[in-house]
């Protein structure tokens, strides 16, 4: 009767080790499950998304397709592009028709993100980019102009000259921009009139 007792016990705390220990696992997996949906394209806080893969620390080390890298953001009226390698935003379609000098170019850019004055997507924050964010978005395996990603979601872009918010260390009269029909980067007066792209996010540079 001991030795039966005894087995009894064991049989029982086992099962209770066993079932605590399935538990455990099945919380773990819960848990996995929840930081993976996480992760997908604007993670649980804005809907599931078929873009692809959301990377939730952009990283200038990523090289992604067209079709997860970019996503049009339906939540500001589809007139700004997330950029899921860099984490800015674009306009998705920038003045075509337009040409400014540098200082009109910021100025631009700024008065986007001016309380009462015309808005892209509702929001504020807008300015111009820097050299490096606006070559960043030139694909130099491309044929076809402008110089972006295949498939990208852009419409209105150029395949003409640039500026970015970039002072050529040269001179100060001079400035950087970027050449679209060829994915060119190059120096030039500020008194050049060329077309604009502005973005929101980052860091920008002084003065603006």
């Amino acid at each position: 009767m001991k030795n039966s007792a005894m087995h009894t016990l064991r049989f029982t705390t086992g099962g209770r080790v066993m079932r605590q220990s399935g538990q455990t696992w099945r919380r773990l997996t819960l848990g996995l499950l929840v930081l993976a949906a996480l992760a997908l394209p604007g993670g649980l806080a804005h809907g599931a998304s078929s873009a692809g893969p959301y990377y939730a620390t952009p990283s200038w080390d990523q090289t992604l397709p067209a079709a997860t890298r970019f996503i049009v953001l339906t939540n500001m009226s589809s007139q700004a592009v997330l950029d899921r390698e860099t984490g800015l935003v674009w306009e998705q379609a920038p003045d075509g028709t337009n040409l400014y000098d540098w200082l009109s170019a910021q100025t631009h850019c700024n008065r986007l993100s001016q309380v009462g004055a015309p808005s892209v997507g509702g929001r504020l924050g807008w300015r111009l980019p820097t050299l490096q964010e606006l070559a960043s978005l030139v694909d130099p395996s491309q044929v076809n102009r402008p110089f972006l990603p295949a498939g990208h979601p852009f419409s209105n872009v150029q395949s003409s000259f640039y500026w970015s918010a970039t002072t050529s260390a040269s001179g100060a009269s001079n400035a950087w921009f970027v050449f679209l029909f060829n994915g060119d980067v190059e120096i030039g007066t500020k008194a050049f009139t060329n077309f604009v792209w502005c973005v929101r996010g980052g860091h920008g540079v002084d003065p603006q």
